[in-house]
């Protein structure tokens, strides 16, 4: 019986592995290639670590495969109230 060869992980998926874990500190994904900020997200989304501030960060990406997830999920970002405000006790 012979044991089943395995193969060291990549250094993209390893690369991959600690963005997911550390994805809170990630404020711009633009210089990411599209592929890798869709494995991202799905890893991301996988693991259970999807926020507002970062789904804010996945969106403005444009990465269409992102976008067509979010949507088909139907995630939505959450909306705050704008409450009024009084200026010199006026209503702005």
């Amino acid at each position: 019986m012979s044991i089943p060869r395995r193969d060291p992980p990549s250094l993209l998926s390893l690369a991959i592995s600690a963005a997911v874990h550390n994805v809170q500190h990630i404020h711009n994904l633009s210089s990411i290639p599209e592929q890798i900020v869709a494995e991202l997200f799905r890893k991301t989304l996988a693991a259970g670590k999807l926020t507002e501030p970062i789904l804010k960060v996945f969106m403005a990406t444009g990465n269409p495969e992102v976008l067509l997830t979010v949507q088909s999920l139907d995630i939505q970002p959450i909306r705050y109230p704008v409450l009024p405000t009084r200026c010199n006790g006026r209503m702005i």
